[in-house]
């Protein structure tokens, strides 16, 4: 994976949890801290078995990591890695809401991604900037990372970030 899609200090890790940050540790990703609401919303909502995870942003430590419309401002490759920094956020928000479950252990399957692309009316390649988040949770959960999908195209997305992804996880 792209090194900038590391944080530079590691989530401490929960033996309760060690199955799938082991399996990031293996693909050189470290989980990072959750990212604070700026909004009136709440990162995580449990209904049933389906963990919905809001719209993430690709920012380290509050940061965002690209700014702008792709692919003007954000080539392709980068909102790719966007991607992937947004489905890390995903999961740092999944595991702190899902601690006293054993944390990301108990996800059973990713069920739906949603992902935004900021964009011009005349881009056409939002999968392949979704293939970003999609690729990163089959390597990580193998076939129960598998997932349906929607990509889309946005004017604008909160913050001036090039892409936002929304996760919906099936926990235990």
């Amino acid at each position: 994976m792209n090194p900038s899609a590391r944080d530079s200090a590691p989530q401490r890790q929960s033996s309760q949890s060690g199955r799938i940050l082991a399996r990031l540790a293996d693909l050189g990703l470290i989980l990072p801290q959750p990212a604070i609401p700026v909004a009136s919303y709440i990162p995580t909502r449990l209904v049933g078995g389906i963990l919905y995870v809001s719209g993430q942003i690709p920012s380290v430590e509050g940061k965002l990591i690209a700014q702008g419309l792709v692919p003007r401002d954000v080539n392709l490759e980068k909102a790719r890695e966007c991607a992937v920094r947004c489905v890390l956020n995903a999961l740092a928000a999944a595991h702190s809401t899902l601690t006293d479950r054993g944390g990301l252990d108990a996800i059973r399957s990713v069920v739906r991604v949603g992902c935004f692309v900021a964009c011009e009316s005349d881009f056409t390649q939002h999968p392949e900037v979704a293939n970003g988040a999609s690729d990163l949770l089959v390597s990580i959960f193998g076939d129960s990372g598998r997932h349906v999908r929607a990509a889309v195209g946005s004017s604008s997305l909160p913050r001036g970030a090039p892409v936002e992804v929304e996760v919906a996880f099936e926990v235990a």
